[in-house]
């Protein structure tokens, strides 16, 4: 087990791991640490606790220190300067006629670079643009292209149940969200129903999913053939999965009743292939428009989940190797010293 505390940057984003030292650091302190970017300004969201060593990606780096007035001050001057350098760079992009949008700017906490993250429908050749804001800025540039979800991410919103955007405010990272999810909580298939505002899958769908998968094992299927507690058998017309109550339609002195059922009281005599194939038949409902948006969503949330993947790879690469350079640096010099 491993002593730890969790810091996060900007007011979204992933928690990352930092070693408090003997510092007396509790959530909600600010502190400056080194990143694989440099040396970074950071806010304590989970205060020290000891942690399982696998779940800590190494070298684990230790807290430089707890921010002061002084290092408060100069965060503040970075964020104006970040406006600043927004309203550059968009003219510097119109002036290069680049066919990107910029969403945000960003000053690591030295000044050692400017980060700008922008969309675009494609590869953009910004190699003009970068020496261009070398020249103003006189310091290191990165351009960086996101997705539309990072996008959302960095703005923020209003979902559609009225409240700000999960993911600009406590999501730390974007989850898995697929076609399937939705299907399995009985939602409507319209893509404009179960899109959230960057035009991709709700993450909210992974909210549920795990409560849904499990109450629907205990469920029968729409027209399944069960048998009641008074011993007749009857078809499955429709299920409730939050209150785990079931429709049954039974045959009554040659009378067809609709009669409820806690699932716990049918015992299931035939599986229906309607009940297995009552997504397609959801499917049926939507226009050929709704379904070939409904496939081209389901696509573009898988690229948009290999996009991710990769650039988590390329980032872990990054810290690996400047860990291993630490190391390096830090055997030569006790060899020199000895």
């Amino acid at each position: 087990m491993t002593t730890i505390i969790g810091v996060r940057f900007r007011n979204m984003g992933k928690v990352y791991y930092f070693g408090p030292k003997s510092l007396n650091i509790e959530a909600g302190d600010h502190v400056i640490v080194e990143t694989a970017r440099g040396v970074e300004y950071g806010c304590v969201v989970l205060g020290p606790r000891e942690v399982e060593d696998n779940r800590i990606v190494q070298p684990l780096k230790e807290v430089i220190r707890i921010a002061t007035p002084k290092d408060d001050a100069r965060e503040e001057s970075n964020r104006r300067k970040e406006k600043e350098a927004f309203q550059i760079c968009q003219k510097k992009i119109a002036a290069h006629n680049l066919d990107m949008k910029l969403i945000d700017a960003e000053y690591t906490f030295d000044n050692n670079k400017v980060l700008f993250y922008f969309t675009a429908d494609g590869r953009v050749d910004f190699r003009e643009l970068v020496k261009d804001l070398a020249s103003v800025f006189k310091t290191r540039i990165e351009l960086r292209q996101i997705g539309v979800r990072d996008e959302t991410k960095i703005l923020g919103g209003i979902g559609i149940c009225g409240r700000p955007l999960c993911c600009h405010t406590y999501l730390s990272e974007f989850a898995p969200v697929s076609i399937k999810m939705a299907k399995e909580q009985n939602l409507s298939l319209n893509p404009t129903k179960i899109s959230g505002t960057c035009g991709r899958l709700m993450c909210c769908l992974k909210n549920e999913q795990e409560t849904y998968e499990y109450l629907n094992k205990k469920l029968p299927g729409n027209g399944d053939l069960v048998s009641t507690p008074e011993g007749i058998l009857g078809e499955v017309q429709s299920v409730n999965v939050l209150r785990q109550l079931v429709k049954v339609v039974v045959n009554v002195e040659d009378e067809k009743e609709i009669r409820e059922y806690p699932a716990g009281e049918l015992r299931i005599k035939q599986k229906h292939k309607k009940g297995r194939d009552k997504e397609k038949e959801k499917e049926k409902d939507l226009t050929s428009e709704e379904k070939k948006e409904l496939e081209k969503l389901e696509k573009e949330q898988q690229e948009s989940g290999g996009r991710r993947e990769k650039e988590e790879g390329r980032e872990k690469k990054r810290q690996s190797k400047k860990g291993s350079e630490h190391g390096k640096r830090k055997a030569s010099a006790g060899r020199t010293a000895g």
